[in-house]
């Protein structure tokens, strides 16, 4: 499966989920909910996947942990925010950077329409 393959598969699981719940809810729930969705969906998803920092050879554990990982090629940011801003999206791409992955969705469930919370970020290796 490719990641836009399995990109389609998060944005239909995210659909589902904030028409079921809508927005105003800790990001906690929605990560919950997302990952039950996704391993529903025959997906493997693992949830605040520690992610190390690698510093001149030395593997430094610096609490970065990633909400999701979608078969370790997808990472999502889940967040509950009345905007999403520049930190956020340096945060997914310091996510993808460091977990070698190409495809990232920060995904804003505090929204009225979830297709406006929804930012695809490419990490150009």
């Amino acid at each position: 499966m490719t990641e836009n393959e399995i990109s389609k598969i998060i944005v239909d699981c995210a659909f589902k989920i904030h028409k079921e719940l809508g927005p105003g809810l800790l990001e906690s729930a929605y990560e919950e909910c997302l990952y039950y969705e996704l391993h529903q969906s025959g997906l493997s998803v693992e949830k605040q996947k520690p992610q190390p920092l690698i510093y001149k050879d030395v593997k430094l554990e610096t609490g970065y942990r990633i909400d999701l990982l979608v078969e370790n090629m997808v990472v999502i940011e889940v967040k509950s925010v009345e905007a999403l801003n520049d930190v956020h999206l340096a945060q997914i791409l310091t996510y993808l950077k460091l977990s070698e992955c190409k495809l990232g969705l920060l995904i804003n469930f505090n929204v009225a329409l979830i297709k406006n919370g929804i930012k695809r970020v490419v990490n150009d290796l």
